[in-house]
């Protein structure tokens, strides 16, 4: 987090969120930075955004959204079915009011993540490169907005809403990799949880924060000592984006606090699952409660942020959907009675919220994790890895809403249907935010991307 301090490392009270609106001696981008034109302006992309949920753990593709209730009992969902708005579609018990507005959304019961790893697929892995698939969005997007200032790619972790909960993980890859494309397209982390942030702290005085020179002069001292900690790499872009952030007044953005105590209190997740209700015998005990405490004001920072311009965010709260019953981990009874709420509570919020706001044909909502579960419920009551099939829903973005795309075998642990690969979703992520044909005579383009954007085939009957 980039973060003002005095002289005497008193820590200012405005930090980079609140000093958005500062002029910096009535400097423009322009002189200040002599910033080209960004990719935005180029017809290629589109006025949309893409919110990427990720539900790390790996969520189980039956209590969710395929409940298999014709099934044995060691198969069909242990929270039972609810009937949905789309005649003869049932969603996972603890999802009442996803099930309402199943005609606003599309979920897909054929999907395949490939293997059983923890790790960060489909957001970031071998089909993107090593990279967060928003890196790629801002490597031809540009990194900022070059009206607003807002940063084109964002993530956010529990910290980004709530600071008492606990740090991002990275334990299972890091969602800020940025493969080959370099450090200068890493995400936005608000939250301050990016590697740079003990040294993106400014030592300025109060009554110096216009004074162009010595800006420059503290970002020079931050730069040096990257340099001799070898992490300098992308700091001329990290410091163009941090002007840039200052200069365009992004900060209401980021301030909650902005929305009326009606909206906030309808994405507020906190009250549906309290800590004390929770079990303390599981290792990821915190886990549980970091998720109920910020996963809707998560979703309410992503709209807001797409609604000022950023055109890729990431979310993700920490790692809660393994459910083993075992020493770490709820089974899935009980843990979907952990995650089940706060997640249909949040999805709900958004759904009516970007309907309400005439924004859910900018806005691609994909959610989604590394994997699935197994059909059986082992003998503790969980259900183990799975990579043969798992969950995926999306919302929005312009594309046809209100079906089930795919079918899963009786047991839902194989596609009986032809499958959707990691691929897919790509594709269908990058023709929402680009214009494929100007893509292939845009100019500076990588190879690598054009190649992605132009060979993966999306998912079939949602463009």
């Amino acid at each position: 987090m980039l973060t003002f301090y005095d002289r005497d490392d008193r820590m200012l009270r405005r930090d980079f969120l609140k000093v958005g609106a500062l002029s910096l001696g009535g400097l423009s981008l322009t002189s200040l930075l002599g910033s080209r034109a960004y990719a935005a302006e180029k017809p290629l992309l589109k006025d949309r955004s893409v919110i990427f949920l990720f539900l790390h753990g790996g969520p189980s593709q039956t209590e969710t959204f395929d409940p298999k209730m014709s099934a044995p009992s060691d198969v069909h969902s242990a929270t039972g079915e609810v009937k949905t708005v789309l005649p003869g579609v049932t969603f996972g018990g603890t999802f009442p009011r996803l099930a309402r507005l199943a005609d606003r959304i599309t979920v897909v019961r054929s999907f395949v993540t490939g293997d059983e790893n923890h790790d960060l697929k489909p957001l970031v892995c071998r089909d993107t490169f090593r990279a967060n698939l928003g890196t790629i969005y801002s490597r031809v997007a540009g990194m900022n907005h070059p009206v607003s200032g807002m940063p084109m790619n964002v993530l956010l972790f529990p910290r980004a809403v709530d600071p008492t909960t606990q740090p991002g993980t990275m334990a299972f890859g890091k969602f800020n990799d940025t493969g080959g494309f370099g450090s200068a397209y890493a995400p936005f982390d608000p939250s301050g949880g990016g590697s740079l942030q003990e040294d993106m702290k400014l030592r300025i005085p109060r009554d110096k924060l216009d004074d162009r020179r010595l800006l420059l002069s503290e970002l020079d001292r931050v730069k040096l000592a990257l340099d001799e900690a070898g992490r300098s790499d992308g700091l001329d872009r990290i410091r163009e984006q941090a002007f840039t952030t200052l200069l365009n007044g992004i900060a209401d953005a980021f301030d909650l606090g902005q929305e009326s105590s009606k909206t906030l209190a309808r994405y507020d997740t906190a009250p549906l699952v309290r800590p004390e209700n929770i079990s303390r015998k599981w290792n990821n005990y915190n886990n549980y409660v970091d998720n109920a405490k910020s996963l809707g004001k998560l979703l309410l920072l992503a709209r807001r942020l797409c609604e000022r311009g950023c055109g890729f965010v990431t979310v993700t709260t920490n790692f809660v959907w393994d459910m083993h019953a075992d020493i770490n981990n709820a089974g899935v009874a009980e843990g979907m009675s952990y995650m089940g709420p706060p997640l249909d509570y949040a999805l709900s919020a958004f759904l009516e919220d970007v309907e309400a706001r005439g924004l859910s044909d900018k806005i691609l909502l994909v959610a989604c994790g590394e994997m699935g579960r197994t059909p059986k419920i082992n003998r503790n009551g969980g259900r183990d890895h799975w990579g043969r099939i798992a969950p995926l829903l999306l919302a929005g973005g312009g594309l046809k809403m209100g079906q089930v795309i795919g079918q899963s075998s009786r047991d839902g642990g194989e596609p009986a249907t032809q499958p959707i690969t990691i691929p897919n979703l790509i594709a269908t992520v990058l023709h929402t935010l680009f214009d494929v044909g100007e893509l292939r005579i845009a100019p500076g383009v990588p190879r690598e991307i054009a190649a992605v954007m132009t060979g993966y085939e999306p998912i079939p009957g949602l463009l």
